[in-house]
C-alpha cells in the first residue's frame, strides 16, 4: 500500500512560511547536522505531491546547483502539482493535476504500491487530510518565531488526532507521527 506523509519545517509558533511565501527564514537552520528522521524517510520518497504555491515557491537553496530542489537537492523523481490554474510550461519531472482526485491517483501511480508520497505544502495537505489519505506526519521544529505566514495546515475545518512513534533533537525537533484514522 502506498503510504502519504505530509512534512515540513515549522517555526515554533507553526509557521512554514513568513509573510509572502518568505523561506529564507530557514536558511540559517538548514546544513547543520543531519536529521536521523529526515534522513531515514528521504530513500523511501518515490514520489511528491505539492500545490502549487510550493511549485511557484522560494527555494531557500535557490541558485545552488548541489542544494538547490527537494530535500536540499538529495531527491529526484517523479512531481506532481495541483493547481487550479493553468501552468505555460511544466519543468521536466512535474506532472500538473487539477482535481484533488486526479493528483491522489497521479500521485499514488507515480509513487507504486510499495513507495512513499511525500506531501509538501499546507494548502494539498489540508486537503488530503480531509479526504483521509494522510498515513504519517514528519515535522521539523526550529526555535524562531515567524509572527505570520503560512500555518502549517491551512484552512483546516477539523482536527487531526497523531500518535508519535519517533523524535530526534537536531537544531530544533524533529517527530514522526501516525495519523489515527
Amino acid at each position: 500500500m502506498t503510504t502519504f506523509i505530509y512534512s515540513a519545517t515549522a517555526s515554533v509558533d507553526g509557521y512554514i512560511a513568513g509573510p509572502g511565501g518568505d523561506m529564507q527564514w530557514l536558511a540559517p537552520y538548514m546544513g547543520r547536522e543531519p536529521d536521523r528522521l529526515f534522513e531515514q524517510v528521504i530513500p523511501q520518497v518515490t514520489a511528491l505531491l505539492m500545490g502549487r504555491t510550493t511549485f511557484d515557491g522560494d527555494d531557500p537553496n535557490a541558485g545552488d546547483p548541489e542544494q538547490e530542489g527537494a530535500f536540499e537537492g538529495q531527491w529526484k523523481g517523479p512531481q506532481i502539482v495541483l493547481t487550479h490554474r493553468s501552468v505555460d510550461t511544466a519543468a521536466k519531472g512535474f506532472t500538473i493535476t487539477h482535481t484533488l482526485e486526479e493528483a491522489i491517483e497521479t500521485a499514488r501511480k507515480a509513487a507504486g504500491a510499495q513507495g512513499m508520497v511525500h506531501i509538501l505544502g499546507a494548502d494539498v495537505a489540508r486537503q488530503c487530510f480531509q479526504v483521509g489519505v494522510i498515513d504519517e506526519v514528519l515535522l521539523g521544529t526550529v526555535p524562531i518565531l515567524l509572527g505570520g505566514g503560512t500555518p502549517l495546515l491551512r484552512g483546516s475545518k477539523g482536527s487531526f488526532p497523531l500518535e508519535l512513534i519517533d523524535q530526534s533533537p537536531s537544531g530544533g525537533m524533529t517527530r514522526r507521527f501516525r495519523v489515527m484514522k
